[in-house]
């Protein structure tokens, strides 16, 4: 029978539990707010009006359908960037290689492509997704397999990975597979079976008036799907509890008969697949061909969402959509106020440092939580023997 000690110190360990998930969610949104702050003190220092500034912003974002579906297809390649960062953070990997790993998913998407030229839509598509997958996934495997077998630190492998890519891709471009009678360094377009439709005849089916010209494609859909595919595999297969047991302690997991070394260059692997996944909205959905130089730095920005949503999948989903508000706000800051439209930049940066700083708190008041409940349940259980021994 437990006494009545034992039964409050569970109470407790309960109520911090919830206190720490309530955290969890509260702590990223503090940043954003603290953010706005920030950039609403530096537009009033430039003799602008904060509160035209973000009415301006928000309006830029959801004045329309038309703005919404910018919104989406903005945020739509940083949920795959961002998944490809947090889920290899999950395993203690530190993935700076999205960008490399989406150039070279790119450029073999729209390889293959143009190997099947007559290939039927319902085979070329799903081959396409996943040649975007492949790609990527290989390419990241590559420094996943050198830190795994050699200890050599990914964040060197994966920096230096995206200049090789970027350059490899690049000269495939400009001497081997550039479109013929074109100055752009591009490849010829795909054929129009491998391209994903819009998704404005859809909307225009339900009574939203979005565009046809608005870029917003099926490929959103196929980041929602990421979004659940790496939230299923962290938490709800084995491989998922290697990666984050490997994540959380790697010498524990190996003692426990976690072959550490395969579950690192798996977690690259499947990082990387989700940064190859870009392809589906720059290749399939969008441009329809592979343009040399095309990234305007998707890769490196998944860092940041990642680390806004905390490295969950569900909080990659939501960090993507507030940069895409960000991003797509911007142009109407820049028409209709004289505050530069960089100031976006610097709204994302203080974010990102404030959700470090705030991130890093946490982290050490969750530790000197743990600390005291340790303390608390040895107490609980000095008083159930000493009870006993009475």
């Amino acid at each position: 029978m437990s006494s009545p000690g034992a039964s409050g110190t569970a109470t407790r360990v309960s109520r911090i539990a919830g206190t720490e998930r309530i955290v969890d969610v509260l702590a990223p949104l503090v940043a954003v707010l603290a953010a706005f702050l920030v950039g609403g003190l530096v537009v009033a220092a430039i003799g602008e009006s904060p509160l035209r500034f973000y009415s301006t912003l928000f309006r830029g974002a959801f004045a329309n359908a038309d703005s919404v579906g910018l919104v989406l297809f903005n945020a739509t390649p940083l949920i795959f960037a961002g998944l490809a960062v947090a889920f290899a953070f999950r395993a203690g990997l530190f993935n700076i290689g999205g960008e490399g790993q989406l150039y070279i998913g790119s450029f073999v998407c729209t390889w293959v492509a143009l190997q099947l030229p007559g290939a039927p839509r319902v085979l070329l598509i799903p081959v396409l997704i996943l040649a975007s997958a492949a790609g990527g996934g290989l390419w990241a495997a590559i420094p996943g397999y050198l830190k795994a077998r050699l200890g050599v630190h990914e964040v060197i492998n994966t920096i230096m990975m995206n200049f090789i890519a970027v350059g490899l891709t690049s000269y495939l471009v400009i001497n081997i597979f550039k479109e013929a009678g074109q100055m752009t360094p591009q490849t010829a377009t795909i054929p129009i079976a491998g391209e994903l439709p819009r998704l404005a005849y859809f909307f225009q089916s339900l009574g939203v008036p979005l565009p046809a010209a608005n870029p917003l494609n099926v490929s959103f859909l196929i980041a929602l799907a990421a979004v659940w595919l790496a939230w299923f595999i962290l938490h709800r297969t084995t491989l998922g509890y290697e990666i984050r047991a490997v994540g959380h302690n790697a010498s524990a997991a190996e003692c426990a008969g976690i072959n550490v070394r395969r579950t690192l260059v798996l977690a690259m692997l499947l990082s990387g697949a989700f940064a190859g996944l870009v392809a589906t909205n720059e290749v399939m959905g969008f441009r329809h061909r592979f343009l040399d130089n095309f990234s305007s730095g998707i890769g490196f920005m998944g860092i940041a969402v990642a680390l806004l949503g905390r490295n969950s999948p569900f909080g990659v989903l939501f960090a993507a959509l507030l940069f895409g508000v960000l991003n797509t706000g911007a142009l109407e800051v820049d028409l209709f106020t004289d505050v530069p439209r960089e100031l976006i930049l610097v709204v994302q940066a203080v974010t990102i440092i404030l959700v470090v700083v705030g991130n890093e708190i946490v982290r050490r008041r969750r530790e000197g939580g743990a600390t005291s409940r340790r303390r608390s349940e040895a107490t609980a259980i000095g008083q159930d023997g000493s009870a006993e021994a009475s």
